[in-house]
């Protein structure tokens, strides 16, 4: 490992960014499913599937496969990628839109048309609960829409948006494969929720889930999430589990811990300790913030829990509840690092980086942010007001330090990493 004095001498910037393409790179599809490949069907070979990175996933599986595939993936609009077989539609998110309805019943009949010799791949990854939009029958699209947006400004986790996406839904929780059957299903995902549940990443279609009505009722009463009078039925006739057991393959190909793991192998090529905090954090962002700077003023006041010079790595989904008097730009990633920088701001050892690996940081067109104290940057002082304001965006823009990758095609959700000099 280097020596303190070297680490002292480190491009904050340069080190903060080579940590986040590595954790990048690990997250990537590309060559994952050349080992998990299926035995080929004697029927034909149908690929469906949604989210940020379903496109390159797309791509991906065809260049492992080698042979004739057919099917359509939805992905995020800008985030399409050139395929040989596989269709690829653009639709919205995080609000669906009529794109991705219409998508979304093309892959049910799709799915529908499978025959007890054919093989359904489902290839699932972040953003797949918005892209994948089918509303029960009662709901509409503009119902589903306006519970979406109710759910982005709850401060609600991801499992419970998808709790009451899919309670909600006429293909979330499993209910794509009971279309598919008797086809044999194979799934492959990335995982961008904490604990990696293969039933909660992208809503789950393909996996046979619970519905419970009391427990999305209640994460409705508690996020205050009003829902027009006619949608209690669809909740009631949604509610229970499905008694069919479709033939289900499920392999995950990304998950945030591999990208950690990457991060922290990058980390000690270049001579800098890491330490993984873990790969499943949540709350709201500017609480698990001060929690993180209280735990970087111990290590550079006490050398405990951990002794400085390290960078400490973490990942997870935060969440931010907007204040009514919201008026500014932002996502949780920025919104963390702001919250970050303000606890620790008289700290010169410190730098940091937050960003989503998706590429966009909430619906902004950064990825995140980063800082170092040693260098304070020249956006303007009262960054305590931006704060206050929801308006990390616009601090870090006129500090010079967000973080723009454009579309990265793979999403397993926030990365974040603190160096201690």
């Amino acid at each position: 490992m280097l020596a303190a004095d070297e680490i002292d001498n480190l491009d904050a910037e340069r080190v903060l960014k080579r940590l986040f393409d590595a954790a990048l790179e690990a997250a990537l599809p590309d060559g994952k499913f050349d080992n998990l490949l299926p035995e080929r069907p004697k029927g034909r070979t149908i690929v469906l599937g949604a989210g940020k990175a379903s496109a390159r996933m797309a791509k991906a599986f065809e260049d492992a496969w080698q042979a004739h595939c057919e099917g359509l993936v939805i992905t995020r609009y800008g985030h399409s990628v050139p395929t040989r077989h596989i269709r690829i539609v653009e639709a919205a998110h995080p609000v669906p839109d009529d794109a991705g309805l219409t998508a979304t019943r093309e892959i049910v009949e799709l799915a529908r048309g499978a025959g007890p010799d054919d093989l359904v791949v489902v290839l699932v990854s972040g953003g797949a609960s918005s892209l994948l939009t089918m509303p029960a029958d009662g709901i509409s699209l503009a119902d589903k829409q306006e519970i979406t947006r109710q759910l982005l400004r709850s401060g609600a986790p991801i499992s419970a948006m998808n709790a009451v996406r899919k309670a909600f839904s006429a293909v979330k929780g499993g209910k794509l494969a009971l279309v598919a059957a008797p086809a044999k299903v194979v799934t492959y995902i990335i995982s961008d929720v904490p604990g990696d549940d293969p039933a909660t990443i992208g809503s789950g279609p393909s996996i046979i889930a619970h519905n419970d009505l009391e427990e999305v009722r209640a994460i409705l009463r508690r996020f205050r999430i009003e829902i027009p009078p006619h949608a209690e039925k669809v909740l009631f006739d949604n509610a229970g589990r499905s008694e069919e057991t479709p033939q289900n393959i499920v392999h995950m190909i990304a998950t945030p811990r591999m990208s950690l793991d990457a991060a922290s192998r990058e980390a000690e090529r270049m001579g800098i300790a890491p330490i993984i905090l873990g790969d499943a954090i949540e709350g709201e962002a500017r609480e698990v913030a001060v929690a993180m700077a209280g735990m970087v003023r111990s290590i550079i006041q006490y050398q405990t829990p951990f002794v400085a010079p390290c960078v400490l790595l973490s990942g997870g989904e935060t969440t931010v509840t907007l204040r009514p008097e919201a008026i500014g730009r932002g996502g949780r990633n920025t919104e963390f690092l702001l919250a970050l920088y303000l606890a620790l701001r008289p700290h010169r050892e410190v730098a940091a980086i937050a960003c989503d690996t998706d590429g966009i940081d909430g619906t902004e067109d950064n990825a995140g942010a980063w800082f170092d104290l040693s260098r304070e940057p020249a956006g303007n002082s009262d960054a305590a007001a931006f704060l206050d304001r929801n308006d990390a965006y616009n601090y870090f823009q006129q500090a010079g330090r967000l973080v723009m990758t454009g579309p990265t095609y793979t999403n397993v959700n926030d990365f974040r990493a603190i160096l201690v000099r």
